[in-house]
């Protein structure tokens, strides 16, 4: 039976990972916000769906991994297998 860690021992462990990230978001959307055509972006579904998934990573929720790979994630469809550009296998 596996025990869960500490929130303290969590951010121990994980502390310098998670500012490297938040640091690598944050140059990324400077670099954004910097590029000569930012205005170009104003409706890019991309970006609306960056913001949401920042909003969704402030919030005091368990499930946030969840949310947020749902929000970049296409709905189930049940012919997924035939909508796929693939030939199908012979023999």
């Amino acid at each position: 039976m596996s025990q869960s860690r500490s929130a303290s021992d969590v951010l121990d462990r994980d502390f310098l990972e998670i500012r490297s990230r938040i640091l690598d978001l944050a140059a990324a959307l400077d670099r954004i916000d910097r590029a000569s055509d930012r205005d170009r972006l104003t409706n890019d579904p991309r970006l609306a769906q960056c913001q949401t998934a920042l909003q969704t990573l402030l919030r005091s929720d368990p499930n946030r991994a969840e949310l947020v790979q749902l929000l970049f994630s296409d709905p189930y469809q049940d012919d997924w297998r035939q909508q796929l550009p693939i030939a199908p296998r012979i023999g």
